[in-house]
């Protein structure tokens, strides 16, 4: 993770200083652009570990940006973290949509960021397991071939629905999913069921593992994930 080249996106001249400053200071090579494309153009010639994208910049936009580079075979592994003003959920939840990887807001801390990049290197990193069998996250174990879940090796009754839901967030921590993208791993593409089905599944999957709850989380007005 040490060396990582991150390519930092804004047209605010102070932000990409900030950024450029910090990111080196933690050991990470740095490339700053302040246009859209200039971002496409420098991510396809350089492949950058990853990208901090600002969806506010003119002409091409952000989340063009972001569409862009996820439909290029050459580009479309790197993850990116949008950078995004308070306020702008709907942004947000279409950059997740598109592909991105996590986001912050505006005014942000440094180290939260730094947190953000690191978390989103390992996943990144990590080798995929050979077959997905067992999985453990704290009190909760997913047994894929049993389709059983236990919080303290105790046995708790889930849905079809609730275990994929479950199932899903679980395997990647710390990666925010937007109420569209659990619809389409769990029920497919252009299945007719609403955002609120999805909150009323996470209902009852939260009641269900009881103490083990809060590591669901509401990520509010985009989506949920489940705590790394």
């Amino acid at each position: 993770m040490a060396g990582a080249h991150i390519l930092a996106v804004d047209d605010e001249d102070d932000i990409l200083e900030l950024l450029e400053y910090n990111l080196k200071e933690s050991g990470f090579a740095v490339t700053c652009v302040s246009t859209g494309e200039d971002a496409i153009s420098t991510a396809r010639r350089a492949l950058p570990d990853l990208i901090l994208l600002d969806l506010m910049l003119p002409g091409v936009d952000g989340l063009e940006v972001c569409r862009t580079l996820k439909r290029d075979s050459s580009t479309e592994h790197i993850p990116i973290i949008m950078i995004t003003a308070k306020g702008a959920e709907s942004d947000v939840v279409v950059g997740l949509e598109l592909g991105a990887d996590d986001y912050v807001t505006k005014p942000f801390s440094p180290r939260v960021l730094n947190a953000r990049i690191r978390t989103v290197l390992r996943r990144k990193s990590a080798p995929p397991p050979e077959r997905e069998e067992l999985t453990k996250r704290g009190d909760i174990t997913i047994d894929l071939d049993r389709r059983e879940v236990l919080v303290k090796k105790k046995v708790i009754d889930l849905t079809f629905t609730e275990f994929e839901v479950l199932r899903l967030l679980a395997r990647r921590p710390g990666r925010v999913y937007t109420r569209n993208q659990i619809i389409d791993a769990v029920k497919g593409p252009d299945y007719p069921v609403t955002d609120r089905a999805v909150d009323v599944q996470i209902a009852g999957l939260r009641k269900k593992l009881g103490a083990a709850s809060d590591r669901i989380e509401t990520v509010r007005g985009v989506g949920y994930r489940f705590k790394d």
